[in-house]
């Protein structure tokens, strides 16, 4: 018995021990293992394990028949998986033979905590080359080498999607070559859509991966979530990064100390500004079906529940209550309109206060809340009706409508309110107080008749002829509110300046707490909540290019468009690089956005 627990014993060391042996490794591999006499190829040197804390050494192959290009360059990643830890390091380098035939690559080595770790030699069958090859024998990277080294691609959860779904697009950055900081040349353009970021990036972290058969560093820089405002052919401009290069000068010469001063540990490099650009997004925008609309559709499009709560069902009169809506579910919640609640005589609504939850996660999420404050002013039994609340879920294709519940509200008579008028008065509340109360004259009292035509006063004339004059202004001011108030866009036309002064002055506390980001933000709803006011232009249909073209039909002027353009532009790339703002530059660019939205609201009111 004993014996066999040692076996047991002795076989789980050795299996254990066989775990670590196999827990670290070092590989050498290649993009291509045939090359033209020509061509550039990389080769990488990876060492994997638990850690790479303890690595040192590392020592490269001699590279015989061949020119280093570049390298070598570093790059790093980490994994959990089930909560064990693994990670990596590769060395990577850019050859280009130096003569036709079969070459070895010999093996590289590794130091990790005290153990040496060699690679496999590896064979490169280097064939002749064609004339055009030769353009870049020199050694030279030339501007299509490093567009095949460096570039950004720009990825599209789906091409196809409805009028407000969802589409999620992805920049990744590839690279062969070693790199330093990159930044922003170029953000792209996103007309028709709205945009939301999503997880922006503070830093950029590369992991391994493979692009069209080759292995490249990959990062991912940008995601962002864009929401189609309009059917048709849409698409996003390339995102353009001006991203430093670094490779391997050549060496001039046969100078001993150029050779000696060559080695990678002395790092004689050089840096090459290269712009790299993703490719251009095409989007197929399918609009929403036209057939069973539900008549409370007001756009929204995702996956939505609503919930409806209030604080009381018994109150007094003039006794405020809470009403609140609450819209949660994935899709744009910054253009979620919450329902009206439909009030019953009697009940008194104030603006609702709203408020936003919004998760940008891979998938934008959220809630929006709209809280109603409103007074019941007389007693008796008030039904609040059921709202509805309709979107278009396109993942099932359909509207889907939900249904508040109906709220009973018992409103009682406040203390001291509605007091019926006095009957009568007792004997004790009868005085004669001085000449208030005078006795009837029974005496000739002289009265002598006069003529029928002084009872009836001038201003009796005047009350008559007047009265149907004021019913007949009052009917058609009535009627004229009537109207305003039925056609929805003319009443936003009317009160679109109004509403720009109040998202103006919401930009300006924000500038004034040094809020950039905010600023801009409230800002661009300014300007574009005044132009869909005073164009009648849908807040789901709204873009800047379809404004620009309602008030080209308006004949304003080209320099007051451009500035409406610049404004929107400036705006949506502060949302993206706040940073590069500051306040005087900030301010200045307010007074500017107000004078350009006064000079709108003047040209219009002329054109009326």
């Amino acid at each position: 018995m004993e014996k066999s627990i040692r076996k047991f014993v002795t076989l789980i060391l050795i299996i254990c021990s066989g775990a670590l042996l196999r827990a670290q490794s070092f590989s050498a591999s290649v993009d291509k293992t045939t090359v033209s006499q020509y061509e550039r190829f990389q080769v990488y040197f990876t060492f994997e394990g638990e850690s790479i804390h303890n690595l040192t050494n590392f020592s490269p192959p001699s590279f015989e028949g061949f020119r280093v290009l570049s390298g070598p360059n570093q790059s790093t990643s980490m994994q959990i998986i089930n909560g064990k830890v693994s990670a990596s390091l590769t060395y990577s380098y850019i050859l280009q033979p130096s003569g036709i035939g079969k070459f070895t690559i010999g093996e590289a080595s590794v130091d990790y905590e005290g153990k040496i770790y060699k690679s496999e030699p590896i064979t490169i069958n280097v064939v002749k080359g064609t004339p055009q090859d030769k353009k870049t024998s020199s050694g030279e990277i030339t501007e299509e080498e490093l567009a095949k080294s460096v570039f950004i691609l720009a990825e599209a959860s789906k091409t196809r999607a409805y009028v407000g779904e969802q589409i999620t697009v992805t920049y990744k950055l590839y690279t062969k070559v070693n790199i330093a900081s990159p930044q922003i040349n170029k953000l792209p353009q996103y007309q028709g859509f709205w945009a939301e970021e999503i997880e922006p990036r503070q830093t950029i972290n590369f992991t391994i991966g493979t692009y069209k058969g080759e292995r490249y560093r990959v990062a991912e820089i940008k995601k962002v979530a864009l929401f189609p405002t309009r059917a048709g052919a849409l698409s996003v401009t390339p995102f353009e990064l001006n991203v430093p290069v670094i490779i391997r000068r050549k060496r001039s010469g046969n100078d001993i100390f150029d050779e000696f001063f060559n080695d990678s540990f002395f790092g004689r490099t050089e840096t090459i500004e290269y712009t790299a650009r993703s490719n251009t997004l095409k989007i197929n925008v399918i609009p929403l079906p036209s057939e069973n609309v539900p008549a409370s559709f007001n756009g929204a499009v995702g996956n939505f529940t609503l919930k409806t709560e209030i604080d009381k069902k018994e109150a007094y009169t003039n006794e405020s209550i809470t009403l609140r809506y609450t819209i949660s579910g994935t899709g744009n919640i910054k253009l979620l309109t919450v329902p009206e609640p439909l009030l019953p005589a009697g009940i008194e609504k104030y603006e609702p206060k709203v408020y936003e939850n919004i998760n940008r996660g891979s998938v934008i999420s959220g809630q929006k809340i709209a809280e109603y404050l409103i007074v019941p002013r007389t007693p008796g039994k008030k039904v609040i009706p059921s709202t509805e609340f309709s979107f278009f879920n396109p993942s099932t294709k359909k509207y889907v409508t939900i249904k508040s519940p109906e709220y009973e509200i018992n409103v009682l008579k406040g203390v001291g309110e509605y007091e019926s008028p006095a009957s009568g008065f007792s004997k004790e509340d009868i005085k004669l107080l001085s000449e208030d109360i005078r006795y009837i004259k029974t005496s000739d009292l002289g009265l002598t008749k006069k003529e029928e035509s002084a009872l009836i006063k001038p201003w009796f004339w005047i009350i008559l002829v007047a009265s149907p004059l004021t019913l007949m202004v009052l009917i058609l001011i009535n009627r004229r509110k009537e109207k305003i108030e039925s056609d929805v866009r003319l009443l936003k036309y009317r009160k679109a300046e109004k509403a720009a002064k109040k998202r103006l002055k919401a930009a300006k506390k924000a500038l004034d707490n040094n809020d950039i980001e905010k600023f801009y933000s409230e800002l661009s709803s300014a300007l574009f909540g005044y132009l869909e006011d005073k164009l009648g232009i849908d807040k789901s249909e709204f873009t800047i290019e379809l404004a620009l073209e309602k008030l080209s039909a308006y004949n304003v002027p080209q320099e007051l468009l451009g500035k409406i353009k610049d404004i929107s532009e400036k705006c949506e790339f502060v949302r993206f690089a706040p940073k590069s703002e500051t306040v005087i530059s900030a301010n200045e660019f307010y007074n500017t956005a107000v004078k350009t939205i006064v000079e709108i609201d003047s040209y219009l009111e002329k054109k009326k």
